[in-house]
């Protein structure tokens, strides 16, 4: 049974700057030798990307419903083999969402530390901690880190405010410069922020001061073995879109890929690459709508997808993927960019989110799992060849097809099924 320090980063809500705090966690002691395995709870793109260049190693994503427990046990404990610490990241607040970050945690037994924003509260920060605490008994409750704080007397104020015995990690000061900048997805990606290592550096120096930093107790993970996948997609080139228009990835996917027996191929529609030979292409989301002008220029690059399509060959287009395969595409600005023209109609960005959550979609190859987090609507002639089905059992994101041609606001997470995975892009 592998063991390995392992923290569960936690907040009462989004936006109080778990990401931040884990990223510099893991800054500081990757900085100090340790080998850190940085997870994200939840089916986040974002994130992981910061993880991933705070740690120097790939950030993967555990969610018990979109990933599954067996996917979130065996990674867990190929970790803790090769770690000398694991932190994960919670999603939203530390109660939210079916299943829950308490519930991962619980589940694996990974202490959580709750990390407050207290830049709006005094005395209220410890009826916080009481609750988060104590609102799941048997939930292995750490500590809490206060974040935002606005000087030493307020940091020994909410240290005064704990319950009695309550774990303290410490005060972290409001510091803009650290901070990590948002757009309407969540945070920029972590290739847009030209100082992220910076700020990563400056976070880690300011919780060096603090508890946070010391190592936690080890925890026993249960071995659990890596899925055997057989190699079905032996011999076939996988072309795939990777740069600021295409980059929602999840590390597993290539992971899944390469087990398959893929040889995988990254090329940028943005920089004007061309499309390499190829026997498949993925074009995964990301922030088309930020680069229409330059996207709709990219005609060598429309061309050559038209070209593949036709000639009966696999394409997966999903959600910024898929929005580029309509005829236009309005962006926030109220403009409208031509785009591939392999599907009917037009996308428009809109001001209020369209869609959240987990889904499965029953393609002829499979059922696969996956998540939608989309603010543009599809207005299309097409009728869908089927529709994803949510985690209630009501219909979800619609899928298209065209010969080999598969598009939907749906990510799908190849590790849930690699079989249906390589039919889909097998030939």
């Amino acid at each position: 049974m592998p063991a390995c320090p392992a923290l569960f980063i936690a907040a009462p809500a989004s936006g109080q700057g778990k990401t931040t705090v884990t990223a510099a966690l893991a800054r500081h002691h990757t900085r100090l030798g340790r080998r850190v395995q940085v997870f994200k709870c939840g089916p986040d793109f974002l994130d992981p990307m910061i993880h991933a260049t705070a740690s120097g190693r790939p950030c993967y994503n555990l969610d018990l419903g979109m990933c599954g427990e067996a996917d979130a046990a065996w990674r867990l404990a190929r970790a803790a083999a090769e770690s000398d610490l694991i932190l994960v990241e919670g999603v939203m607040g530390l109660f939210d969402g079916q299943p829950s970050g308490a519930d991962l945690a619980c589940r694996f037994g990974i202490p959580v530390l709750a990390m407050i924003a207290a830049d709006a509260m005094a005395q209220t920060f410890g009826a916080v901690a009481h609750g988060l605490a104590t609102y799941r008994p048997g939930l292995p409750f750490a500590g809490v880190l206060a974040n935002r704080v606005g000087s030493p007397r307020h940091g020994q104020m909410l240290r005064d405010s704990l319950p009695e015995g309550m774990g303290w990690y410490g005060a972290l000061p409001r510091d803009a410069d650290a901070s990590l900048p948002e757009r309407h997805l969540g945070l920029f990606q972590a290739a847009e922020i030209a100082d992220l290592t910076r700020r990563l550096d400056r976070m880690a120096d300011a919780l060096a001061a603090t508890g946070a930093v010391d190592l936690p107790p080890p925890v026993d993970f249960p071995a659990a073995a890596q899925p055997a996948i057989p190699p079905l997609l032996a011999g076939k080139t996988i072309a795939i879109a990777r740069d600021a228009a295409y980059g929602f990835i999840y590390p597993a996917n290539l992971e899944t890929l390469a087990a398959l027996g893929a040889e995988l191929r990254f090329f940028s529609p943005l920089a004007g690459e061309p499309l390499p030979e190829c026997d498949a292409v993925w074009l995964p989301g990301g922030y088309p709508e930020l680069h229409g002008e330059t996207l709709s220029r990219q005609r060598p690059f429309w061309d050559a997808l038209e070209r593949h399509v036709a000639a009966g060959k696999p394409l997966l287009a999903e959600c910024g993927g898929m929005m580029g395969l309509f005829g236009d595409m309005v962006d926030k600005q109220g403009l409208t960019h031509r785009m591939g023209g392999l599907l009917p109609g037009r996308t428009v960005m809109q001001a209020r989110l369209a869609a959240l959550g987990t889904q499965a979609a029953e393609l002829p190859e499979g059922r696969i799992s996956g998540h939608t987090f989309h603010y543009s609507r599809c207005e299309t002639e097409l009728t869908p060849a089927l529709t994803a089905v949510k985690q209630d059992g009501s219909p979800g994101e619609a899928l298209y097809r065209r010969g080999r041609l598969t598009a939907s606001y749906l990510h799908l997470y190849f590790p849930s099924h690699p079989e249906a995975v390589a039919r889909l892009f097998g030939t």
